[in-house]
């Protein structure tokens, strides 16, 4: 797969980018360079390699699931600009 000069224009265009003609040219080769890298790695044989989600291999902490209160509400509310009813008070965002 290799990419054009309108398709970089597109990609710009749905980014939402401005992008200079010259910034345009030199976006060609590199978007190039990087389709082949990931050509190249789609060469690789990954049969019989586990998928992760980290390079280092480390188990997720676990905590016990238990319900609990929350704590202590006021202690939650003391830090909010204001509070009314044991509740967060925020300006209204829908109209």
């Amino acid at each position: 797969m290799s990419v054009d000069l309108d398709t970089v224009r597109h990609i710009a265009k749905l980014a939402r980018l401005r992008v200079e003609p010259a910034q345009a040219e030199a976006l060609v080769g590199e978007l190039n360079n990087i389709l082949a890298w990931v050509e190249q790695l789609g060469e690789l044989n990954t049969d019989g390699v586990p998928p992760m989600t980290s390079v280092v291999e480390r188990g997720l902490p676990l905590r016990e699931d238990a319900v609990t209160d929350g704590g202590d509400a006021a202690a939650v509310l003391q830090n909010a600009p204001e509070t009314a009813q044991g509740f967060y008070v925020v300006p209204k965002v829908v109209e």
